[in-house]
């Protein structure tokens, strides 16, 4: 069940009953997933500042985030993807250590036209291999992404070489698209970067599937 309010911001929602009970099953599935596979969790902050984005994607990434200034005109946005903070916390904390494997579920937000599937507040689940040392894991995660779009539908396309949006990027990722969602059919983004390889779910577009 989905409710509306009087002067309702556009692109969230207020989730309650059958739908929330659903949206908790399917979280916990994935988190069964990942944790099998040896995946521990991190919890990331939702305020950053907005120059970690600015650094990893360009300054028109600003265009698409909701960025303020603090009571010290300091420059903070809301977190729009997780991958960029982890990347952060990889160079910070674990460059000596090798296979660091990580998994979160977040809150996002970009300021964009909503529609199906598309919301300003979104859900995601990620994974990330920090400093890989096995050939294999590229394969890996796209398997795993595999059995946690198949909890929700069997209806998917993978495609195992694509360009990724953001510049952190090292070489083509990898996506899976539902056709039957329509224009926002992509469900899976991942990929490598200089400090790992990992991939993000949305999790409010797979709940569509």
């Amino acid at each position: 069940m989905e409710y509306k309010i009087e002067g309702m911001a556009k692109g969230v929602r207020i989730i309650s009953g059958e739908t929330a009970k659903k949206r908790r099953a399917l979280l916990n599935q994935m988190i069964v997933l990942a944790e099998a596979s040896g995946f521990e969790e991190v919890i990331l902050p939702s305020i950053e500042p907005s120059q970690v984005y600015v650094d990893k994607a360009g300054e028109e990434v600003l265009g698409q985030m909701y960025v303020f200034p603090d009571k010290k005109g300091r420059s903070l946005c809301l977190r729009p993807e997780g991958t960029a903070t982890v990347q952060m916390v990889a160079d910070k904390h674990f460059k000596r250590r090798k296979n660091v494997r990580l998994w979160y579920f977040e809150r996002c937000w970009r300021y964009e036209r909503p529609q199906e599937g598309r919301y300003r507040e979104f859900f995601q689940f990620g994974v990330e291999v920090i400093n890989p040392t096995t050939p294999t894991v590229r394969q890996e995660l796209i398997d795993l992404a595999e059995k946690m779009v198949s909890l929700q539908t069997s209806e998917y396309e993978v495609f195992s070489a694509v360009k990724r949006g953001l510049s952190y990027y090292m070489e083509d990722g990898f996506e899976i698209s539902v056709p039957k969602l329509g224009a926002q059919k992509q469900v899976v983004g991942g990929g490598a970067y200089k400090q790992g390889i990992g991939f993000a779910i949305g999790f409010d577009r797979l709940m569509l599937c």
